[in-house]
């Protein structure tokens, strides 16, 4: 809202004084915006003249917003009075009345506070007769589909998608503004550049929609106008925007989101994963979808508008028509989207053996995002019913199975230890699984393990990307534990009988198992960990780990998570001295009440911005403190903006500023190393030319199996021959102190497959 320090109360405002009041004169915390009853009190308390604006007041935006309330691409514009208008979480804004008294007199406006719509019916009846009111939950309309030519939003989307939680009302509301919006309609939104809104917005109206971006000029607070406009097809379509003429920091962020977003965009539209919708499907553009086609493979979208409640994206393969009898003529998984599953999903050789193990004609895989957490499974499949028809391959009749599938093909039973909400980062949660061996084994870089295995996870829940961290639980002995998990609120608790896609459903509240549970800190079960230790052979190039001179190798890791990758290195390289750097105290806190972290005289934390911190090396470096130096650079934070197109790391930490910031605070033969993940080659490359710009000296390993790729950038720029590497791996042995030696030769062997970065 902008700000103004004068009264709320005006017999005629001026347009300064008619801007919206910031939130100390709301009498109530942003985290109640979502409760009905802190409005009702809040309209209640007002005269029936009061109004509020949020954002920005009618003379800045009165000549764009009319302008595209016209409509004039249509073929034959209809006139204002034509236009049917909703106004969602209207509010007391006077929005509504000037756009009526414009001649757009088709407006329903919609408000969940029955005070607050009793109050604006007495204000309009007489001078504005046309106007419609309405109580209703914007989460959950009761119009037909269909119904609305534009839906102006001024902040409802904002209220709705509180830091604090999840994105789930804002999800449901969304869903909600694309099903009541004909073809060609469009949904206005005004808000202030903000990723997490922006980063929700842009993912969920990917397919069908064009959106451009406008600046609202002369605010105090920088106010965008969004414009999603409602196509006839599913095809993708990059965002366009006016705001380069503006030079705030939160605009130069929001250029640099869409221009992320835009290149997930083009990886679409380019065909990498080109996806079609039913009504492709029934044209015949991958051939006849009622009849089986061997090892074909489709990626759908479907479900809204009108159709469904939710979006859904899913994979379509038709299994090998000669590995023998079929049970079922389809069967549908449901995938949980998160790293393991990824793997199956980008991987075609993966998926057809997904599928011919199946015993069905055709599988259906619908993917189950974060939009999806409220969800059951029986209320996924009653949405879904509908389609299974279309989909089903003829002469088969009915014969549907129905299959679960979670994050991983191996998970046997999940218990919740613990679940907190974190102001910074949001609900966290910490749980215990049962592994049996599978594809997990690899996954999770847990080979010769018994027969069942308990990990414990850390999981942030803002991104589709769940799981953050992973560790070994075990019941050994003290030479091969670290340290002790913290039990004292653990008891025993039976196998869940069923289960929901609902982090609030009665598994969620059951608790760890007793017993002397301890994390295993000498066994690093995350592909990123295991390849940053071997990455350190490329620091053992110039300056030998194990320290024959007695110095101590400076660590940083930036991102705790469970604390795992720095204490398995203070146990195995005792040769270190490391800092991590976390922005969130109550992270560090899960880290050691739940996965045994412990600090001591060469293991540091700093709870501080990680952005900062970096940058305070550089200076210190910079004004001749070399003690500052750092000589290993570690990133490890998953984003939290999965609209970026990325999955790891965040987008902030990629730029090109941060780059040359990085380099700045390494020693001379320093190294930086983090991983990247994202699915598109197109997001991938514009790193690479960042990282290329900065750094003569580059490296990688890549995983074609889950598209994991990590990075390791050397400030030296001296050449590294083959001999050298030998070498280096080498030292990397003579300095690991590691009883395990399965787990020791793996980590040699991947240094040696780390490559240069052509």
């Amino acid at each position: 809202m902008e700000e103004d320090d004068g009264d709320v109360r005006h017999q005629k405002p001026s347009p300064e004084e008619n801007t919206v009041r910031v939130a100390k004169e709301m009498p109530f915390t942003f985290g109640k915006f979502t409760v009905r009853e802190s409005w009702d009190f809040f309209f209640a308390s007002r005269s029936g003249d009061d109004f509020c604006e949020w954002y920005s007041d009618w003379p800045r935006i009165r000549t764009l917003l009319t302008a595209h309330l016209l409509f004039p691409s249509w073929k034959v514009p209809p006139p204002p009075e034509n236009v049917r208008i909703l106004v969602p979480a209207c509010g007391d804004s006077r929005l509504s009345e000037h756009l009526y008294d414009d001649g757009f007199t088709d407006i329903t406006n919609v408000d969940f506070s029955k005070v607050l719509i009793s109050a604006m019916l007495k204000r309009n009846i007489r001078e504005r007769p046309l106007m419609k009111w309405r109580v209703m939950d914007i989460t959950n309309m009761t119009f037909p589909s269909g119904t609305f030519d534009a839906i102006v939003d001024k902040g409802g989307l904002d209220v709705l998608v509180e830091p604090e939680s999840s994105p789930r009302l804002g999800t449901l509301y969304l869903s909600e503004v694309k099903r009541l919006l004909k073809a060609g309609g469009k949904y206005i939104f005004f808000t202030l550049p903000e990723s997490v809104v922006l980063g929700l917005l842009f993912s969920k109206f990917r397919f069908g929609w064009k959106i451009n971006l406008y600046g609202i000029a002369q605010t105090k607070l920088q106010t965008i106008m969004v414009v999603a406009e409602k196509d006839t097809s599913t095809s993708v379509s990059n965002i366009l925007s006016s705001m380069d003429e503006y030079s705030s920091v939160q605009c130069q962020a929001l250029v640099r989101a869409v221009e992320r977003e835009n290149l997930v965009r083009t990886e679409y539209s380019n065909g990498i994963d080109v996806w079609h919708s039913l009504e492709d499907l029934k044209l015949g553009v991958r051939g006849d979808i009622k009849v089986l086609e061997t090892d074909r493979i489709v990626r759908i979208v479907f479900g809204e508008p009108g159709e469904s409640r939710f979006f859904y994206t899913a994979v379509l393969i038709d299994t090998n028509q000669e590995s023998g009898t079929f049970t079922d003529g389809l069967c549908i998984y449901f995938f949980e989207k998160t790293r393991a599953s990824e793997r199956v999903l980008s991987s075609e050789w993966q998926l057809r053996t997904t599928a011919n193990n199946a015993k069905a004609a055709r599988m259906l895989i619908v993917i189950l995002d974060s939009s999806h957490a409220h969800v059951c499974l029986h209320d996924a499949m009653e949405d879904i019913y509908g389609f299974i028809s279309e989909l089903s391959p003829g002469g088969y009749g009915d014969q549907v199975s129905v299959s679960i599938t979670p994050a991983g093909d191996g998970m046997k039973e999940t218990k919740i230890v613990h679940q907190v909400t974190s102001a910074m980062t949001g609900p966290i949660v910490v749980d215990d699984v049962i592994y049996t061996p599978g594809a997990e084994e690899v996954a999770f870089n847990l080979q010769c393990l018994p027969k069942e295995f308990n990990l414990r996870r850390l999981s942030f829940k803002r991104t589709d990307s769940l799981v953050h961290s992973v560790a070994l639980l075990s019941t050994q002995g003290p030479n091969e534990i670290s340290s002790e998990v913290d039990t004292k609120n653990t008891r025993k608790t039976s196998k869940a009988k069923s289960r929901k896609f609902d982090s609030r459903s009665s598994d969620s509240h059951r608790e760890a198992s007793s017993g002397e549970t301890k994390v295993d800190h000498k066994v690093l079960a995350s592909f990123f960990h295991t390849h940053s230790i071997a990455g350190l052979v490329l620091f053992s190039l110039y300056s030998q780990l194990h320290c024959q001179t007695g110095g101590l190798v400076k660590i940083v890791v930036i991102g705790l998570g469970a604390g795992l990758l720095p204490m398995f290195m203070r146990n195995c390289l005792p040769s270190l001295h490391i800092e991590v750097v976390e922005i969130d105290p109550v992270v560090l806190n899960i880290a050691r009440d739940y996965f045994g972290f412990r600090e001591d005289e060469h293991l540091k934390v700093h709870i501080a911005d990680a952005m900062k911190f970096v940058s305070n090396k550089a200076t210190s470096k910079a004004e001749g403190k070399d003690s500052l130096k750092i000589d290993v650079l570690i990133i490890d934070v998953d984003s939290s903006d999965t609209s970026s197109g990325l999955v790891c790391p965040d987008a902030d930490f990629v730029e090109e500023t941060f780059f040359l910031t990085v380099k700045e605070s390494l020693s001379e033969n320093g190294i930086f190393i983090f991983n990247l993940v994202s699915r598109f080659p197109g997001v991938r490359g514009a790193i690479h030319s960042r990282l290329k710009k900065v750094f003569r000296n580059l490296y990688h390993y890549w995983s074609e199996i889950d598209f994991n790729e990590v990075i390791y950038a050397l400030k030296s720029d001296a050449p590294v021959d083959k001999d050298q590497l030998s070498e280096a791996c080498d030292s990397l042995a003579i300095s690991l102190q590691y009883k395990n030696q399965h787990r020791f030769r793996e980590i040699i062997r991947d240094s040696k497959l780390i490559e240069p970065l052509i």
